[in-house]
């Protein structure tokens, strides 16, 4: 297990870059392609409908609202927060909750309900519709969503697989529980451990669960990482090196807290700053003044061209030309529900449909048999 120093003594340079971040994509590097952090305070449902009330609508840009007014945006939802359909070919989508829910439907009749803590890693290869809709279920309090969903790209062999997504249950996902110090020398023993969240990449003696099998992460070489990380206030803690070394990429992308000390004190950032370091070195990172929420992202670069024209991530503009010709033939099997925004009831629990119908729910599964539970798009 990696063993902590203190925060202020660094043993080499490890920063190489302090960006800053926003309510727009974040900055990323090779393999990944994309990240986004959503904290939406979102408020009540009302009693007919998973949306906010209609009067908290008005004035805002519905159909494409971003606007984070009052704390929330709609995004392309017209009366529920979220996206609706919408294709996707040439890469993966991976989605880690914190707080909320999800409602998955897709092009090959696959669905789910899945949040609080549970990740869908979903690999759109040859092309897939999906909706990921927010559908806030409570009536009497807020509905508070939080996530990060972040793209990794797929390599030119693996592009056009067949669509596949795993479900990570908040209860089957691993935890690693990180060796923490005070932050400073002398300092108080922190009350509690920093932890993180294992959705790839070893940590430590931690194994993740496996990725899809097309995925650049299910190759061991590859030195995929994704790690959400929280750490005590006044707490430091310290992540080893990567097993790729230098080859790989590592970046902080550091979202809720005071502040942030990265190698050693290097860097000192506030929330929404990104950092990007050395993966060869272990990287010594501590919470200043409140508790720290941070996502890692690692790994070793596919070093392909990239091309991408909105929700599509090829090798070459012939490629991109293609994608779309096959979209407009085939909309990637077609729309087999019944709305753009297709959603599942209020008393749905998290579960997942996968092709050929499987059903998976989570260790805890729902007192109402699964056979029992309608979750096809049609009788």
């Amino acid at each position: 297990m990696a063993v902590p120093t203190s925060s202020a003594t660094p043993t080499m340079k490890v920063v190489r870059e302090v960006f800053a971040l926003g309510r727009s994509p974040f900055k990323t590097f090779d393999p990944f392609l994309f990240c986004m952090y959503h904290n939406d305070a979102y408020p009540a449902s009302t009693k007919d409908s998973l949306g906010p009330d209609p009067k908290l609508l008005e004035g805002r840009d519905i159909g494409s609202d971003f606007s984070y007014e009052g704390g929330w945006s709609m995004y392309h939802g017209t009366t529920v927060p979220g996206f609706p359909v919408h294709p996707h070919r040439g890469f993966e989508t991976i989605t880690v909750t914190r707080t909320g829910l999800v409602d998955h439907s897709d092009s090959v009749k696959c669905t789910a309900r899945y949040g609080e803590g549970d990740t869908q890693w979903l690999t759109a290869g040859g092309g897939i519709q999906h909706t990921e809709m927010f559908p806030l279920l409570h009536t009497d309090q807020p509905n508070t969503l939080q996530l990060f969903q972040v793209w990794l790209n797929l390599p030119r062999k693996s592009k056009m697989c067949v669509p596949y997504f795993s479900m990570f249950w908040k209860e089957e996902t691993p935890m690693a529980e990180l060796a923490t110090l005070p932050l400073r020398v002398g300092g108080a023993a922190p009350a509690k451990k920093a932890v993180a969240k294992v959705v790839a990449g070893d940590l430590d003696d931690v194994t993740p669960l496996p990725p899809p099998p097309d995925s650049w992460a299910a190759a061991r070489e590859a030195d995929v990482a994704v790690w959400t990380v929280d750490i005590p206030a006044n707490a430091a803690v310290t992540l080893p090196a990567a097993r790729g070394g230098a080859s790989s990429t590592r970046v902080v992308y550091f979202v809720r807290g005071g502040q942030l000390e990265v190698g050693g004190g290097e860097a000192v950032v506030v929330p929404m700053n990104g950092v990007r370091v050395a993966a060869e070195a272990p990287l010594a990172l501590g919470a200043v003044g409140e508790p720290a929420e941070l996502l890692v992202l690692q790994g070793r670069p596919i070093g392909e061209p990239v091309v991408k024209h909105g929700p599509f991530v090829m090798n070459t503009q012939e490629e991109i030309l293609q994608c779309f010709a096959d979209y407009h033939r085939t909309a990637f099997g077609g729309w087999p529900w019944e709305s753009n925004d297709h959603m599942h009831p209020r008393d749905m629990p998290r579960h997942a449909v996968h092709m050929g119908g499987r059903k998976e729910f989570p260790p805890n599964k729902p007192d109402t048999p699964a056979k029992q539970i309608k979750l096809q798009p049609y009788a």
